[in-house]
């Protein structure tokens, strides 16, 4: 049985080590919302008003490491841009933030900004090409690829 088409992800919850080191990065970098905290323990940020599309919490991690390299967890959490305008923006204010990125990838069906948020947590930025410009195999199957993504180009389209 296939799960309903009309489900989608409604919201990350993330385990950080520090309220307002996350807050700084996701509300003062990124540009999320703020939509109700709960002193040091937790904070939930919104895109345009939205209840929460991200929790940050405190209550298994305050003042924690990152878990280390080799164990399984979260990979990333990709947050979608409606355009590469949008995306461009969020590139320059990456770039005057002096964020570091970890990688930037062409896929064919979308373009992608990798890095790490401060708790080390992975953050994938990106924006979809519409499905007509996405790549197809004669078959008429998806070919998503991972070539290298144009960052000076991209920024050349932020305001």
């Amino acid at each position: 049985m296939a799960i309903d088409p009309r489900v989608d992800i409604g919201h990350v919850h993330l385990k950080v080590s520090d309220i307002d080191r996350a807050l700084a990065f996701y509300r003062d970098v990124l540009g999320f919302e703020e939509m109700q905290r709960y002193g040091d323990q937790a904070a939930f940020i919104s895109a345009g008003g939205y209840h929460h599309h991200i929790g940050l919490n405190t209550w298994e991690s305050k003042g924690g490491s990152p878990p280390p390299p080799g164990t399984t967890g979260l990979y990333h959490v990709a947050i979608r841009y409606p355009d590469r305008k949008a995306l461009a923006q969020a590139l320059k204010q990456l770039v005057e933030a002096r964020i570091p990125l970890s990688g930037a990838t062409d896929h064919g069906v979308s373009e992608a900004i990798y890095l790490r948020d401060p708790d080390e947590n992975g953050i994938e930025l990106y924006r979809d090409r519409p499905q007509e410009e996405w790549p197809r195999a004669e078959d008429g199957t998806m070919e998503m690829v991972s070539e290298p993504l144009d960052l000076q180009a991209l920024l050349a389209e932020a305001e």
